[in-house]
């Protein structure tokens, strides 16, 4: 996961180790950003599940309250159709104040762009070969053990 700048400029990256988004990194790239920025500035957040995270941050104070003071969030463009009627009317970011036409998807266009430096295949490693041969071998087992090693049924009439 990573925080860009406006002209999607790499600000920070985040080492994910978990499968799936999850708050926290969002959470962390926006605290370091406060970290080196002046108290006084707006910041406009565009992140997929924005709605989501603004939630989470006023009912579990994730955030500091002048941070979030600070912070106003849109849901990416592409992503806002996914969303439901009410969260595009709020969140969109052509209907909030400050975002321009920005459409938030320049993480997507530098990940694309690094996408040459990511080997094809990564999740088709050793371990997945090996897991899938077990998986085939206990399918073949368990099979056999059913239609050649049960007893025969005999009928009495």
């Amino acid at each position: 996961m990573g925080l860009l700048c406006r002209h999607d400029r790499v600000l920070w990256l985040v080492n994910m180790t978990t499968p799936g988004e999850r708050q926290h990194y969002a959470i962390t790239l926006v605290d370091t950003l406060f970290d080196h920025l002046p108290d006084d500035w707006s910041v406009g957040l565009l992140y997929d599940i924005a709605c989501q995270l603004e939630r989470s941050c006023v009912k579990w104070g994730f955030l500091e309250q002048e941070r979030l003071r600070c912070l106003s969030f849109a849901i990416l463009v592409f992503h806002a159709f996914g969303h439901g009627w009410p969260c595009q009317c709020i969140y969109h970011p052509r209907k909030c104040k400050g975002f321009g036409l920005c459409d938030g998807e320049g993480c997507e266009r530098f990940w694309h762009s690094i996408s040459k430096l990511i080997a094809y295949l990564r999740v088709c490693g050793v371990s997945f070969f090996c897991s899938f041969r077990q998986r085939i071998n206990l399918a073949d087992k368990s099979f056999y053990r059913t239609f050649y090693t049960a007893p025969p049924t005999v009928y009495t009439h």
